[in-house]
Parts: structure tokens; sequence; C-alpha cells
């Protein structure tokens, strides 16, 4: 894990652990700005949603690069799927892949549903992950299939519908989310708070807890939240 972040609290009035604090709240869960200010101050820390806005727009990019960058290495069946969402009344598409484990590998928000857009999220996870995937199940769309002959990428490409359920639903916090911000504004604020919410939701994400113990589980969720204090500096807190 990485050493502490003091230094990104630098001229703050409220400790590190406040604003780490709200930061967790406002990606972990589906929460509004005013409903992490309630939360707050029912806990006696009286602070704007306004300010805690600018929390997650700093402070959030700086965490969630840190946990993709010390993550452990993903899996190598990758599951990519698009889902239409309206931004400023206009359609946009959202796409993602998710490892055979339900990690999510990247997100990208594009106006095309067509081969540029699947070609470009594609470059994008190559340039992230550095390797290309043993197997690629995407559904019947022809987009992935041109833009994996463009790339001339000698990868195994399965189109099933039925075999991207993982990828369908990654979307499903996306869903719940455009209902508490009552949609997203911009192309571009969406892009900033799925890449953030995404990153946080994996180091949270538990394959398979149906199959867990309740033990298995507790332990899970401790190692993530310890993971979660040296990430944001906040150790010596716990």
């Amino acid at each position: 894990m990485p050493p502490p972040v003091n230094s990104l609290y630098r001229r703050h009035r409220f400790p590190p652990e406040v604003i780490a604090y709200a930061v967790w709240l406002y990606f972990r869960f589906p929460l509004s700005l005013r409903m992490v200010e309630e939360m707050l101050a029912a806990r006696g820390v009286d602070v704007t949603y306004e300010t805690i806005r600018r929390w997650a727009e700093k402070f959030g990019r700086d965490f969630s690069s840190n946990i993709r960058r010390h993550a452990p290495q993903r899996g190598d069946k990758w599951r990519r799927d698009e889902v239409v969402v309206s931004i400023a009344a206009k359609k946009h598409w959202l796409w993602r892949a998710v490892d055979q484990d339900g990690f999510v590998l990247d997100v990208l928000v594009q106006s095309r549903r067509d081969r540029k857009a699947a070609r470009r999220l594609m470059r994008k996870l190559l340039r992230k992950t550095a390797r290309a995937p043993r197997v690629m199940i995407t559904d019947k769309l022809p987009s992935y299939g041109a833009a994996r002959r463009d790339m001339t990428l000698k990868v195994e490409h399965r189109q099933h519908k039925g075999l991207i359920n993982r990828a369908e639903n990654s979307h499903q916090p996306t869903r719940r989310r455009e209902r508490i911000m009552k949609r997203f504004k911009s192309a571009r604020q969406a892009q900033r708070f799925l890449s953030i919410h995404d990153q946080v939701a994996n180091l949270f994400h538990l394959p398979r807890p149906e199959h867990q113990t309740a033990n298995a589980r507790r332990a899970h969720r401790a190692r993530a939240i310890a993971a979660w204090r040296e990430i944001t500096g906040t150790a010596r807190a716990a």
C-alpha cells in the first residue's frame, strides 16, 4: 500500500479523517451530497454539501488512482457491455469492461456506439492493464468484432448475450446513482464520477459473496477498510 498522503490535506481546515470519511460515504453508497452533509452533521461536523463536492472531486481522483495502482492483477477474461445514458437530454453510451470476478477494469462515456467507440475503449483498457486478455466476451454488437480486427488483436472473441451478465450487472450501481443525482449533467462529469466510483467499489468488491461464509465476508470487509485507511493516509485513525 502507498505511504500516507497527508500532504494532500495541506491547508484544509478539516482533519484528514473527516475528509476521507465524507469521500468514502459519497462514492461507496448511493447518497447525494446533501445526504452526506446531514450524516456528517449528525456526527457534529458542520460542513456544506458544496465543500463535500469539492472534496470528492479533488481527493476522489487521487484515491482512485492509488487504488488502481496498488490493485492486484485482474483476470484475463474480459466482459464488455454498453448501456445508454441520458445526459443533458442527449443519448450517450456508457461502455464498461469487467473481468470474470466482477472487478471493473475501466469505464468510458461516449456519444457513439460504433467501431470507433469500441476501439477507443479497447485501447484504453490495454493502456491501463498493459496486457491483452485471453478471452473477450461481448454481446452481438458488430462494432466489437470490427474493432478487434482493426487492432489485429489475437484473442478469443465470444459473442453471446447470455455470457455478459457480470458486465450488465455492473451497470446497476450507475443506475442507482443516476436517480440520486437526478441524471448526470455532462459527459465529463459522468466520466469523472464513474472512474472514481468504480475503483472504490473494486476495493470493497467480494467476488461471489453467496459462496462465502459470514466470517469470510467480515474479514474481507476489514481488509478493505484497512486498505482504504492506508490509501487515504488515515491509518492512524483505526
